[in-house]
């Protein structure tokens, strides 16, 4: 019995023994890969991101978005390159000191000039708010043919200075034919890198649909913005779905109201900018501020799958819009690159409203190469 009763003591022991070695062996190697992890550890480099315009109001709202990480992550530190005219240089000063203020901790360098050279120098994204609007009065040759002036001098500076891999969004209008002035005199940044901004149109109808249905914003998706980014633009709901308890319904069929759809949606949505203008006595800034981060950030990150966003990019022909114009498309991104949707069906009003806005562009091209 004895001899048993040690035989188990010696078992009891052995089994304890190999118990606390294992788990000593264990919390061992936990603490070797923590020490190799924080050795292969190597902190992101930073991106540097031009934004023109930049003590306008507009880019006030954005230079802070894009310093607390909306545009690229909450991981991804960046340098700020902002360029502003000799007049608005002193208020641009000011902005530097509200960064720096703000103790952005993904900041990682603030460049204030009026030097386009300077402010173009290795950069990785350019967003191109400067521009000139028109204004009551004014002559469209006259507006196109200073937008043409302020664009050609930026794109040769980008050509010539920017990195290789430059990513450019246009948000001055007029934004379609100022990114396509740009593409002419920037000829090296490749046509798929210059963009235009439509995803504020794109997030208006998105909320235009949401407070039509009392949903949230964030249920529905796939809305299409086709076109300019102007009056004529076609802001199209019949693809897009919206998240319910019994899975995915076409918006139509929740709305059930073809007159309002085919009417005061899309002239809400067109005339939205001019409504904000008659209630602030100001552009809208915060809300394209915003699209513009979205626009990056998708572009960049890339789309949730089985979602599309508004993009306005170098027409190849799709859906039968002549090539070479900006145009805005419905879009997917994956690993920085953008892809038109392809295969939707197009209806009879939609086919007239895509030429109308096609037509705009064609004639707003001719406009600017007269300027050239």
């Amino acid at each position: 019995m004895n001899m048993e009763m040690l035989a188990l003591e010696i078992l009891d022991n052995t089994v304890l023994k190999k118990t606390v070695l294992v788990f000593f062996c264990g919390f061992l190697f936990w603490k070797i890969v923590r020490y190799m992890c924080g050795l292969l550890k190597v902190d992101k480099e930073p991106v540097t991101i031009l934004v023109t315009g930049a003590a306008g109001q507009i880019g006030y709202a954005l230079v802070p978005m894009i310093a607390r990480g909306m545009v690229l992550g909450p991981n991804q530190p960046v340098i700020l390159h902002m360029l502003e005219t000799e007049a608005g240089f002193e208020a641009l000063k000011g902005v530097k000191m509200e960064l720096i203020d703000a103790a952005f901790p993904l900041l990682k360098g603030v460049v204030i000039t009026t030097d386009v050279v300077e402010a173009c120098k290795d950069v990785n994204i350019a967003v191109m708010v400067a521009g000139i609007p028109r204004k009551e009065g004014m002559e469209r040759k006259d507006v196109m043919s200073r937008n043409v002036s302020i664009y050609k001098a930026q794109a040769s500076a980008l050509e010539e200075h920017a990195a290789a891999d430059c990513k450019v969004l246009v948000v001055a209008n007029p934004a379609n034919t100022n990114a396509l002035i740009l593409k002419e005199f920037a000829p090296s940044i490749p046509e798929k890198n210059i963009t235009c901004l439509t995803r504020l149109d794109h997030n208006r109808a998105l909320g235009q649909i949401s407070e039509k249905l009392n949903v949230h914003v964030s249920d529905v998706k796939n809305v299409i913005i086709w076109g300019n980014h102007s009056s004529t633009q076609y802001p199209d709901v019949n693809h897009a779905t919206v998240a319910t308890s019994n899975g995915q319904k076409n918006v139509r069929e929740l709305v059930s109201d073809d007159y309002w759809l085919n009417n005061e949606f899309i002239t809400t949505v067109q005339q939205r900018g001019g409504a904000i203008i008659k209630a602030r006595k100001l552009s809208s800034a915060l809300s394209a501020a915003s699209a513009a981060c979205d626009h990056i950030h998708d572009w960049v990150v890339g789309t949730p799958k089985g979602t599309w966003v508004s993009m306005g990019v170098y027409s190849d022909g799709s859906y039968g819009i002549q090539p070479g114009l900006i145009y805005s498309f419905p879009v997917t991104c994956d690993k920085g690159e953008w892809s038109i949707v392809q295969g939707l069906k197009i209806d009879e009003l939609s086919r007239e409203k895509l030429d109308k806005t096609a037509q705009e562009l064609i004639e707003e091209k001719a406009l600017a190469y007269s300027c050239l």
